[in-house]
């Protein structure tokens, strides 16, 4: 009985889990509040404090690092590893993912921290690490990666591990296989991203990043570009500041000054108008992004699936299914699957049923 650990670090977060085959042992996400990310503030610091944290865990589930016949982790965005799948970290690979991790620099993301984290808790053991579906997967095709300017290429930045996670999880209740299938898949959270699925591909879909698409909680998305340029060039902001005003300052938090969904639809309740402004609008362009998405599989369409987070929300999905509920059947899938997606994709490599995608220079 094959026994993964899997690894997903955030921000503010670390989340673990323990799986014997297609089993969940054990689960946590382990939350770090200001005041700890104060203290271990440099990548290696909080190497050290976030590996604790899970050697803990570990011993609280009467587990151990050296149980594990292989480590799941969410990668890294790796420009060339554009292919979907599942990774074996090798030298190649394992390079790539630690160039973006600075010892001594305040951290910036959690995903920079991962293998670093991983080796830690290994201390010298050989076990295999995976990566399934990395950030950087970009399966467009070839006329949905242009801009309308040759300066600027639409990126493919989005939710590839959640998005067929929850694309592999309709087929089946279809009794299909996700190769088989179309779907548009909308993941809801701190990031929004809408793709078409199309026969196991991801054909087009929006820059999470920072680019197009839909505002969220805290990110602006798609602004209208003659307004943006004006505002770069007009000397009152830094390039940090715009930089803010776009991911960080905008969207739900630029409108309310908070990116929580929860407090909003509480404000909303308390008969807040701006909020309710606020919510309607977001809810609008998710929508019209599903409906662009829906034109990119030729309106064949099996489902549209919404997942993440904000998925939760009665009152998003339901907005957001009067708008599109008569392009395809509505499916909510509320949550996220990584954790999960990270130890299947692991898994079907130990057992045989796929090879591993091997990095090469």
């Amino acid at each position: 009985m094959r026994k993964i650990l899997v690894l997903n670090l955030g921000g503010t977060s670390t989340k673990v889990a323990a799986y014997e085959e297609e089993k969940l042992l054990a689960e946590k996400t382990l939350r770090h509040s200001a005041e700890e990310m104060a203290k271990y503030n440099t990548s290696a610091l909080q190497v050290e404090y976030r590996a604790g944290m899970i050697r803990e865990w570990l011993s609280e589930n009467a587990l151990s690092s050296d149980d594990f016949d292989a480590f799941a982790v969410r990668g890294a965005y790796i420009k060339e590893a554009k292919q979907s799948g599942t990774y074996l970290v090798n030298d190649v690979l394992r390079d790539k993912m630690l160039a973006l991790y600075h010892p001594e620099k305040p951290m910036v993301h959690g995903i920079p921290l991962i293998l670093p984290v991983a080796y830690n808790l290994l201390n010298g053991k050989d076990v295999p690490i995976y990566v399934t579906d990395p950030t950087s997967v970009d399966e467009k095709l070839p006329e949905a990666c242009l801009s309308g300017s040759p300066y600027f290429e639409r990126l493919g930045r989005f939710h590839p591990l959640n998005q067929k996670a929850a694309a592999r999880f309709a087929a089946k209740e279809l009794g299909k296989k996700y190769e088989d299938c179309n779907f548009v898949v909308a993941h809801l959270g701190a990031g929004i991203s809408v793709g078409a699925h199309r026969n196991g591909r991801v054909i087009d879909v929006n820059d999470v990043g920072l680019g197009d698409g839909p505002f969220t909680p805290e990110r602006a998305g798609g602004v209208p570009v003659g307004q943006l340029i004006d505002l770069c060039f007009s000397g009152e902001y830094t390039y940090e500041q715009v930089f803010k005003i776009l991911r960080g300052k905008g969207g739900v938090m630029g409108y309310l000054g908070t990116s929580d969904m929860r407090e909003v639809e509480k404000m909303i309740d308390e008969g807040d108008e701006k909020a309710a402004l606020v919510f309607r609008a977001m809810a609008l362009q998710i929508s019209k992004e599903i409906g662009a998405c829906c034109a990119s599989l030729c309106g064949k369409v099996d489902q549209i699936i919404i997942t993440g987070g904000i998925a939760y929300s009665k009152r998003m999905t339901a907005m957001i299914s009067e708008y599109v509920g008569s392009f395809a059947e509505i499916k909510i899938i509320p949550g996220e699957f990584e954790c999960e997606a990270l130890a299947m994709g692991a898994l079907r490599v130990l057992k045989g049923e796929i090879e591993p995608i091997i990095f090469e220079r």
